[in-house]
């Protein structure tokens, strides 16, 4: 498909239920600085009144929320996806570093047999402080299938026809659509890193709770197994639980440094 190089290839959902106002605010003016021309659809409840009006202010589209956070962002991208070549997602507190739409655009530009581009993320508490980064490299996809999903979603940018290709987000999933998404677009191409820090994710106290921590790992699980041949997936048991263990620890870590700083 040829890509255009005209403003607002990129088409931005960011879902909310409108109750983190300020952060949202920084999410939208970590897009405005971008480079490049971003179309930006705000997918919140009726009710959420001050989040509607920031998105009002920055000249974004506003659609109501379905229910449900995968289906919230599909009605996103159908709802503004006319001849955009290239679609994301951003969560209503994380935020995009400087220039990494073009960082990404240029990667897949560069790059015709990649279907998705990613790169670092940073790790930041409420007050935007650095916890921790995440610097998963071109050998993250290689271990997608069966070990830990070091893709991270902040700041990722996928090309358009790939995401018509695959359907979109599975809603079936609450917490690991995102690892689902990228396993099936996988089969459609590569999975291309920048090499360079291109968002930055919000760590809040509540952020992965153990219920919630659970719930992820279980469903990633499920995700990895629909994505392996038959004799694999009968195997998958021997580095599952390993990769439940590593992910717990990575999850506590974070959270260390996160309540050490919010001590000092």
């Amino acid at each position: 498909m040829e890509e255009s190089s005209d403003a607002r290839d990129v088409l931005l959902v960011i879902p909310t239920l409108g109750a983190r106002v300020e952060f949202l605010r920084e999410t939208f003016e970590s897009i405005r600085v971008q480079d490049v021309d971003v179309d930006v659809v705000l997918v919140t409840p009726v009710s959420a009144r001050a989040a509607r009006d920031v998105a009002a202010a920055a000249g974004a589209r506003i659609v109501d929320d379905p229910g449900g956070l995968a289906a919230a962002i599909n009605l996103g991208v159908e709802s503004g996806l006319r001849g955009h070549t290239f679609v994301t997602w951003l969560n209503d507190d994380d935020l995009l570093e400087p220039g990494s739409l073009r960082s990404t655009i240029d990667v897949l530009r560069r790059r015709p047999d990649a279907v998705v581009a990613y790169g670092h993320c940073r790790y930041i508490d409420d007050r935007g402080h650095e916890l921790w980064v995440s610097k998963a490299g071109a050998w993250a996809p290689r271990v997608l299938a069966w070990g830990p999903d070091l893709v991270p979603q902040p700041g990722m940018l996928i090309r358009a026809a790939a995401w018509r290709e695959v359907g979109g987000l599975d809603p079936g999933y609450k917490l690991a659509f995102d690892l689902d998404l990228l396993l099936r677009l996988r089969r459609l191409g590569s999975l291309a890193s920048t090499g360079t820090i291109v968002s930055s994710f919000r760590w809040h106290p509540e952020s992965l709770t153990v219920d919630g921590r659970e719930t992820n790992i279980a469903e990633s699980e499920r995700a990895k197994r629909a994505a392996l041949g038959p004799v694999t997936r009968a195997l998958s048991w021997l580095w599952e639980a390993p990769v439940r263990v590593a992910t717990r620890i990575a999850a506590s870590e974070v959270n260390r440094r996160a309540s050490r700083r919010s001590a000092q």
